[in-house]
């Protein structure tokens, strides 16, 4: 019974200490004046000596042996088999696990009366409500010194609020200052409250009590810090604040999340620095791994309420968080708790294997939100896609190694034991390491070379001066050029990358690649005797391309192929037709290729006028249209030479036969041939010359019977009249 009630005891004074450091903790965003510290009053000797006892080593491996022959634990089942599976041998590692925290609920009583023992002993001149006095005066302290950096940088947060919403350097700028300012205001209040702290002498164990939850306030301040800096909510006083977030979402998903990070990471802090606690009071492994049960249910029950309560999704779509999505997520919670109690090292790995991920994606939308192009009324240039690639990709290099060498600490992995272990899981680790890098640096320079193809092929998209005033915009041939090399240039560096990326991986794990390169010479040749098409149509589009026959853009005829050209790949091109249809055609079946967009174009054609017309009339007509149509804007930068007639092609059946001609650029002959008709026609009509057209002329007021019995009696030897 004694027990019992001890038990009982300490838990009651614990759940009274953590309902008076909870409000503090959450409240931690709130302003108030600064206090005094006040010295530690003077120790007793006894007591001095009692804790040095509990904490000699010998002492508490003796404690240890009398609790475990009061309760001894449960008995260890024997190790699987070498030949059983992992399935086993994780089921053996559970049913360890749940046996030891049976096995340990019988015995809280006696720890929870050490523990209680300890604290009476400890803090018997003070009582509880002085310690969490002491705490919270420390953390008012911290709060005070915020108080003070707040009012003292008025003209800074005024720097701030002045950034340009509209531009990415005004955005990036907001960003990086109210990150400095968040680091700035955290350092300040670790430096009033822990750091003040620490300046005093105190007895061990109410230093290491104190320190630890001076420590899950720094914590939970600096969550509320770099939420303000982050999400921005609506608390904070600043314009345009959804435009100055690191992602897009409204004022009430951004209260919603700071809100419910904060009091997550409150919680998680404070049972963390109660959790450091107990080896401390005496608490052995099996102890706290049960105590951890109803601490992590309520960690969970907040989790889930933080994506349960959330805000409504946004109608534009930019909030896309609901469905299917949040069931899966609210069950991978469900059994990250679980396996937090039954199997810490793959909760560990649970853990990486979903944050990395989530992280990398939302590093990504952030980096692409934040420096997005410029918008009205900004005039400056966007950012380049070589400087958002190496942001991008640098923060996804610094999150994968961090996640890694934190795992791989939390895990106890040594990294110099590893160095120089030889055995089976040393060399594997170390493969897996070296192939870590060598994939992040295969990435990193991937994104690189596709950012910079991508802003040369950009940058030759520019209007010319010339062009401006002529009002008509181009793409130039050497642009033309590029946009045709550099996508097939692109997919060879992938290749290229890709398969030296492979070996490198294959090497550092230990696999002997020079036979697999030898077998690989093999296989192609073999691939080059039986693919003989397929290497024809590469080698073609090769020697194509080397010869500049056709670019992106230009309208190419090849036999029964006709189109503009699209796109290539390594054996193919695509043309799509003036009508709609899309050809892939194989390098290898072009054959002689006619590009009909390079350069200029001579486009004749023919008019018929009457007999009776003036030829030179009608030269003088043709000049003049050539004339007007080259002196307007809207057809002046497609003519190169100006309509004119050629003079006299030949002499028809019912009129003559004019030849016209004129030179312009490619795919500008169509429209000018159009508008030179029309502009003939109108001319000539107003000039009295006649377009002639084939006529048929019946005969009419004669007796169809009379003049058929005339025809009759017409000799036969006598031409008949044409009628």
């Amino acid at each position: 019974m004694s027990a019992g009630f001890a038990m009982l005891r300490f838990f009651s004074r614990l759940r009274r200490c953590l309902c008076l450091l909870a409000p503090v903790m959450l409240l931690l965003a709130v302003w108030p004046a600064p206090v005094l510290a006040q010295t530690a009053p003077a120790t007793n000797a006894k007591v001095d000596e009692f804790v040095k006892l509990l904490a000699d080593p010998e002492v508490r491996d003796w404690l240890q042996a009398q609790y475990k022959t009061a309760s001894p634990p449960a008995p260890e089942n024997a190790a699987p088999s070498a030949d059983g599976s992992a399935v086993s041998l994780f089921a053996s590692t559970l049913r360890r696990h749940l046996q030891s925290m049976i096995a340990a609920a019988p015995t809280l009583p006696t720890q929870a009366m050490r523990a209680s023992d300890i604290i009476a002993v400890e803090f018997e001149e003070r009582g509880s409500f002085e310690i969490l006095g002491l705490i919270a005066g420390f953390i008012l302290v911290g709060l005070g010194l915020d108080w003070v950096a707040y009012r003292m940088t008025g003209s800074f947060r005024h720097w701030l609020n002045s950034q340009s919403w509209s531009s990415p350097h005004g955005r990036a700028r907001a960003l990086l200052g109210r990150v400095a300012y968040a680091a700035i205001m955290l350092l300040l209040f670790t430096l009033g409250s822990a750091g003040l702290f620490l300046s005093f002498e105190w007895p061990p164990l109410l230093r290491e009590v104190v320190i630890a939850y001076l420590i899950a306030a720094v914590i939970t301040r600096g969550s509320l810090m770099l939420g303000r800096a982050l999400l921005i909510p609506p608390s904070v006083p600043l314009t345009h604040a959804q435009e100055f977030r690191v992602l897009p979402m409204s004022d009430e998903s951004a209260a919603h999340w700071y809100r419910w990070i904060a009091i997550n990471v409150a919680w998680f802090a404070v049972v963390g620095a109660t959790f450091t606690l107990l080896p401390t009071f005496g608490f052995d492994v099996d102890a706290r791994r049960l105590l951890s049960l109803p601490v992590g249910f309520v960690q969970l029950v907040l989790v889930e309420l933080a994506i349960w309560l959330r805000p409504a999704p946004a109608q534009n779509g930019t909030e896309h968080f609901n469905g299917p999505k949040v069931w899966l997520l609210s069950a991978y919670f469900v059994v990250l708790w679980l396996l937090w109690l039954i199997a810490p090292l793959v909760f560990r790995f649970a853990v990486a294997a979903f944050l990395l991920p989530a992280i990398i994606i939302i590093s990504h939308r952030a980096v692409y939100f934040l420096l997005r192009a410029p918008e009205p009324p900004s005039t400056e240039k966007p950012v380049t896609p070589v400087l958002l690639a190496v942001i991008d990709r640098g923060i996804r290099v610094a999150l994968i190694v961090g996640v890694v060498a934190l795992v791989a600490h939390l895990s106890g992995v040594d990294t110099s034991m590893m160095a120089a272990s030889e055995t089976m899981a040393a060399r594997l680790l170390r493969g897996g390491v070296k192939a870590l890098v060598i994939l992040l640096a295969a990435d990193f320079g991937w994104c690189l070379i596709k950012a910079l193809i991508a802003r040369k092929l950009t940058e030759g998209t520019e209007t010319h001066v010339g062009d401006v005033e002529e009002g008509h915009s181009q793409v130039s041939a050497h642009h033309a050029r590029l946009r045709t090399l550099l996508p097939i240039f692109q997919n060879m560096l992938f290749a290229v990358i890709l398969v030296i990326a492979i070996l490198m991986v294959l090497s550092s794990l230990g696999i002997e690649i020079g036979p697999l390169i030898a077998g690989a010479g093999v296989v192609g040749v073999a691939i080059g005797f039986g693919a003989q098409t397929l290497v024809k149509d590469i080698i073609s589009g090769v020697f194509f391309l080397l010869d500049d026959a056709f670019r992106v853009g230009e309208y190419i005829v090849s036999g029964s192929y006709k189109g503009t050209v699209e796109a290539f790949s390594l054996r193919s091109v695509k043309l799509r037709h003036h009508r709609g249809p899309l050809f892939t055609v194989p390098f290898g079946e072009l054959g002689a290729v006619q590009n009909l967009s390079r350069d200029w174009v001579i486009d004749k054609f023919s008019i018929k006028v009457d007999y009776k017309t003036d030829i030179d009339q009608a030269r003088k007509l043709v000049k003049k249209i050539g004339q007007d149509l080259a002196a307007d804007p809207e057809f002046a930068a497609d003519i190169i030479e100006p309509l004119k007639m050629q003079g006299v092609e030949n002499f028809g059946d019912y009129g003559i036969e004019l030849r016209v001609k004129m030179k312009t650029k490619p795919g500008g002959q169509f429209v000018l041939r159009r508008k030179a008709l029309v502009a003939i026609k109108r001319a000539f009509e107003e000039n009295g010359i006649e377009i002639p057209y084939p006529t048929v002329h019946v005969r009419e007021g004669e007796n169809p019977m009379a003049a058929a019995a005339r025809l009759m009696s017409v000799p036969k030897d006598l031409p008949r009249e044409a009628g």
